[in-house]
């Protein structure tokens, strides 16, 4: 592992971004979700998704340039067309415009169609309470990978749903859940650091789990969150249908399963989002709600421990600890994706900033 500043990151993701064609709006936009992913240790989101966003490029699945375009826009509702870029972008402008929307009439809801991975979707909701209002996003995938409960087959990508809450002295609750019982960059990251996975995330074909974390990326039988019937994976499933009508059946978006069998091959992947914004003062004085969000939460952080080394946690403390440590020591990398980086800056001509510190000093 070597760490390497945010900032130095930005700068070398913004260079690969934009030989690759990304207009410096998108790119911006497209960063600050990235970086905040890595930052929050949800590395499985962040920087390592562009081996990848290579791949779909290459493969002529990602438009690099796309127009985003505004479909509907009512009073409370609006529906984005992505373009077939990259979601950051689009999502981005789908949960700012839910934000405007809800500070007028309270409540609002914004649906983006033709676009793609857009990051960690607790970024989206975080935008909200950041600016004081309530925030739900949920997105579908481009490629399916839980089995719903009682199935052999995956009928639903990861589909992950996040919900995040202001309050008042407390920093706000975070929830940032992928509706399987691990999501497919868990894996990567077992694969990458040579590690096994629990038996309960993923099954081999055949039905039987497993814990090599390369059957679970190769074959995408990943069970619901949950794990087994008996723990409660019908829950998971259910979830993972709810996110999947509110981001691919409300906004038309495709459902991964029957894309290719409804549209070809050479369709888009059409990945779909949904974000929801709820504006406190709609239903009360703000600051009683604030001081009532705080009493909750510092009701829970005072839960009698059921081991006195380890304190209860609320939603987005993880990832709050995970911020402060990236950014007071660096993003941590591994080796091998710092070699990926480099070598996708050089397909694309773009400049490559992660070389040793030596030479950064000589250059």
């Amino acid at each position: 592992m070597k760490r390497f500043s945010a900032e130095l990151l930005g700068r070398q993701l913004t260079a690969i971004f934009t030989a690759w064609g990304m207009p410096a709006d998108h790119v911006d936009q497209t960063v600050r979700a990235m970086l905040y992913a890595d930052l929050s240790g949800i590395d499985s989101h962040g920087i390592s998704m562009m081996a990848l966003y290579q791949q779909h490029r290459k493969a002529g699945k990602l438009v690099m340039a796309p127009k985003i375009d505004v479909v509907q826009d009512g009073p409370v509702t609006a529906l984005i067309d992505g373009g077939g870029g990259l979601g950051h972008a689009p999502g981005t402008m789908a949960m700012n415009r839910a934000i405007e929307k809800c500070m007028q009439l309270g409540l609002a809801a914004v649906g983006v169609r033709n676009s793609n991975h857009f990051g960690a979707a607790g970024y989206y909701a975080k935008l909200a309470a950041d600016r004081g209002v309530i925030g739900m996003a949920t997105t579908s995938g481009w490629k399916e990978s839980i089995v719903p409960t009682f199935g052999a087959k995956p009928m639903f990508p990861t589909n992950p749903i996040a919900f995040a809450v202001p309050a008042g002295h407390n920093r706000p609750f975070v929830l940032d859940m992928a509706t399987s019982t691990a999501a497919i960059g868990k894996f990567t990251l077992a694969r990458r650091h040579g590690r096994k996975v629990p038996k309960d995330w993923a099954l081999a074909p055949g039905g039987k789990p497993s814990t090599d974390p390369q059957v679970g990326l190769d074959h995408r039988l990943l069970t619901p969150l949950g794990g087994t019937r008996e723990m409660g994976s019908h829950k998971g499933y259910g979830l993972a249908a709810m996110v999947e009508i509110l981001s691919t059946v409300l906004t038309g978006g495709s459902y991964s399963p029957t894309r290719r069998q409804r549209y070809g091959d050479a369709a888009p992947f059409n990945v779909g989002h949904f974000f929801m914004t709820i504006h406190p003062a709609a239903f009360r004085p703000k600051v009683e709600f604030a001081a009532d969000m705080d009493h909750l939460i510092d009701a829970l952080y005072g839960t009698p421990r059921a081991d006195r080394r380890q304190p209860v946690l609320v939603a987005g403390d993880p990832e709050e600890t995970a911020r402060r440590e990236g950014t007071k020591r660096g993003i941590p990398l591994p080796d091998d994706l710092v070699a990926l980086l480099t070598d996708i800056a050089g397909d694309c001509r773009a400049e490559n900033l992660l070389k040793p510190a030596s030479r950064r000093r000589k250059a």
